[in-house]
């Protein structure tokens, strides 16, 4: 069999560079993955060595850019990524692939969401008040509790943290505020938020324990109060104080003082028990470790006892969620990751002919035979 016939093209340095140092990717491990010697690869940044059609087209599959993008004339000026507060010394600003592709799909989402509710004249601007860190975040935490009328009954009767984590994620929609869940390293981030731009935009880490990600819409969603586009690791021994802050918020939202008062008081005798922990877990739907932070917070166990308690093996046993979504419907998928309110847009426009069905599929990421399964998953 003939070989395919391959050609050079001409590109623009500058382009090609912003396209490769963007991606997330570092050099070592890029150059080895295009199977490229070093001399072509920086041969290509100087405009000294032209790629062929095929290493471009390899290119743009590793780094998942559209081919069109690498031929542009000029760099696109892109929005600024999050501010970085993961108290990571070594990797300020520098996130992973993985993380680089979430900002990029979450901005791709604001952007598509922002065009979708203009053509059907939906509002974007997010139905909260901008707050500073001299206001105070326990109170803040009551209050929006309140109006998300989230009572103590109420979240103990919820089956399980999913269905805390839907309630509070509708919550959030009615307000507009779009909630995406997308995968990422751990290690690298657990959420963002994207407030510079509307809809304002929430992100957590779908390869999270459930009860983190709760606490870290929360926690993003107090940044977004705070006006902050941010990149976090909601960390309880963090010493910045906006972080420090955005984890006070959340807690007392999930957590007041007069109900964590009230539980830890009649469990003091087994409170910090791997049982008890684990039962008030359940019971609210909350991480033992952010139930830990409340008791050294309130007074009910020392800083030292926190440290000791917390570095215990799997103090947060890990859940047996499968990856990738295998075994999931693609329609519960979509509804999963995107939130009903965007899968909503998607079909108002299609219904008044703003958009194309084909447009749709490419929203929403599905197959033609799952659109209507997303539509009614969505208005349910």
């Amino acid at each position: 069999m003939a070989k395919t016939k391959t050609f050079k093209v001409k590109v623009e340095p500058k382009v090609l560079k912003w396209a490769l140092s963007s991606s997330g990717w570092e050099e070592e491990e890029l150059i080895l993955k295009l199977k490229i010697s070093k001399k072509t690869y920086f041969g290509w940044l100087d405009g000294l060595v032209e790629p062929t059609i095929k290493q471009l087209e390899n290119i743009s599959n590793k780094i998942k850019r559209p081919l069109a993008s690498l031929l542009l004339s000029e760099a696109p000026i892109e929005p600024p990524k999050p501010k970085d507060y993961r108290m990571l010394p070594d990797k300020v600003d520098k996130f992973d692939k993985k993380t680089v592709l979430a900002i990029r799909k979450a901005r791709r989402l604001q952007k598509l969401s922002k065009e979708l509710a203009l053509n059907i004249n939906d509002e974007t601007k997010p139905k909260v008040e901008k707050v500073t860190l001299l206001d105070n975040p326990n109170k803040l935490g009551i209050k929006y509790r309140e109006l998300f009328e989230l009572t103590e009954e109420k979240q103990k009767k919820f089956k399980n943290p999913y269905e805390l984590f839907n309630y509070l994620r509708e919550k959030l929609e009615d307000n507009h505020i779009f909630s995406l869940k997308i995968s990422m390293p751990i290690e690298d981030a657990r959420g963002f938020a994207l407030a510079d731009d509307t809809p304002a935009i929430l992100v957590v880490n779908s390869a999270d324990l459930i009860t983190a990600r709760i606490f870290t819409l929360l926690h993003e969603f107090a940044h977004l109060l705070l006006g902050d586009t941010a990149i976090s690791i909601p960390e309880f021994t963090t010493t910045d104080k906006r972080e420090r802050w955005c984890n006070q918020f959340a807690a007392s939202f999930l957590l007041p003082e007069e109900i964590a008062k009230k539980i830890f008081t009649e469990t003091k005798l087994t409170l910090t028990e791997s049982k008890t922990l684990r039962t008030l877990s359940n019971r609210y739907k909350v991480s033992k470790a952010m139930l830990l932070h409340d008791m050294v917070t309130l007074g009910y166990i020392s800083n030292n006892k926190f440290k000791e308690i917390i570095e215990r093996p799997r103090i947060e046993k890990k859940e047996s969620e499968k990856k990738g979504g295998v075994g999931i419907p693609s329609e519960n998928r979509c509804i999963s990751e995107m939130g009903t309110k965007f899968v909503s847009l998607v079909a108002d426009n299609l219904d008044k002919g703003y958009i194309t069905y084909g447009d749709a599929l490419n929203y929403l990421s599905v197959k033609s035979n799952k659109l209507k399964a997303v539509f009614r998953k969505a208005t349910k």
